[in-house]
């Protein structure tokens, strides 16, 4: 056994260990069907193919590595949910087939890929979109299924530290049906690299700029809280305490509340349907570097009736070549089943989460048909 394939095994161990513990998110119902073609052609593939990134597809990922197990019976797919960033650095340095991420490629990782692809550069194709809950635990609110009615400001506001407590006037004035107590707020935010975080900033710097000063980032950028590893770590500290709130994936709040934020004059709930909305509301970004790319720039402002506008799309990435055959009919494979009906059926049954839009689905097979195989 080589060393890369020496590598890849041990990557495949971790993410098995990982399996069973943590947990994430998934959807597309308006996908292709997976062809009986693709099924037939990977049947016969054997080996070990790992894949690591984002913690917010791990609950997609376990039902997407049963329902592929149909198709490649004698494959053995793991995933570590490290994180976006650390899914993408492990796939540039070649220990892995692909990548999950809630961040698209930027240019640098682009250019990066050139030694780790046996050809072009390596591209990202959403695989779903789930909205992003502001999860709070607050007694006799959350525990009664209540929603907190904020605003773009608000929020901003609350993860800046400006607003400390729960009965501020700038939360109960846009809660008059509410007795929201006189506790201190804290907040929870992510303490690794996270591209759940970089969505969530980007809505607040997008739609309430003059309350949110700080620049993108996929790191937390103020002082404000506490941070945890992870989307399960931020649910679980929320949990632990009375009166905090926090940012994490929808597929993994449970029981939690969550915050409905404004849209126009109204609030919406959070859903896997108003999610989808706003990506329907949302272009396609012709302007990124590199081949076979669909990255959604998602419309933070949007005015569609019931719409969430705090959105994810998380991405696979993959190369369009790859130095090891079976990689290749692995990678071209498994991107073909989890976006098509089948694989997203899958993933909404386990995880909840939003429909890509039927505009995309051709796109994505388009550009998933430009990997190499044989």
């Amino acid at each position: 056994m080589n060393n890369h394939m020496v590598t890849r095994s041990l990557a495949a161990v971790c993410g098995v260990g990982l399996l069973a513990s943590l947990a994430a998110c998934g959807d597309n119902t308006a996908a292709p069907e997976s062809t009986s073609a693709t099924k037939d052609g990977v049947a016969s593939l054997t080996g070990e193919y790992a894949g690591a990134g984002a913690s917010s597809q791990q609950t997609a990922v376990e039902a997407w590595i049963e329902g592929f197990r149909s198709q490649a019976p004698n494959a053995t797919v793991a995933y570590n949910p490290s994180g976006s960033g650390a899914g993408v650095s492990t796939f540039l340095t070649g220990s892995t087939v692909w990548a999950g991420s809630d961040k698209a490629l930027s240019a640098e990782e682009i250019e990066q890929s050139k030694s780790v692809c046996a050809s072009g550069t390596a591209f990202d194709v959403p695989v779903y979109v789930s909205p992003i809950a502001v999860a709070f635990n607050l007694d006799g609110i959350s525990t009664a299924g209540k929603h907190v009615n904020m605003d773009a400001a608000t929020i901003a506001k609350v993860f800046n530290g400006e607003i400390t407590r729960w009965n501020d006037p700038a939360i109960t004035d846009q809660n008059p049906g509410l007795d929201l107590p006189n506790l201190t707020i804290t907040v929870v935010h992510r303490s690794d690299k996270s591209g759940t975080t970089l969505n969530f900033v980007s809505y607040l710097k997008d739609v309430a700029p003059s309350a949110w000063p700080h620049d993108l980032s996929e790191n937390w950028p103020n002082e404000v809280g506490q941070g945890a590893k992870g989307t399960s770590g931020v649910v679980s500290t929320i949990k632990q305490a009375n009166g905090t709130i926090g940012y994490a994936d929808f597929s993994q709040v449970g029981d939690l509340g969550t915050v409905a934020v404004k849209v126009g004059d109204d609030y919406t709930p959070i859903s896997a349907d108003a999610a989808s909305k706003v990506i329907a509301d949302s272009p396609v970004d012709t302007s990124v570097d590199g081949d076979n790319r669909i990255v959604i720039d998602i419309n933070h402002k949007t005015a569609a009736t019931g719409a969430y506008p705090i959105v994810l799309v998380s991405y696979d990435i993959v190369c369009p070549a790859y130095k090891e055959s079976n990689d290749a009919t692995f990678a071209k494979a498994w991107l073909t089943y989890v976006t098509s009906a089948e694989g997203q059926k899958a993933a909404q049954d386990a995880a909840g989460t939003a429909p890509l839009p039927s505009n995309l689905t051709g796109k994505i097979t388009a550009s998933i048909d430009q990997i190499k195989v044989g």
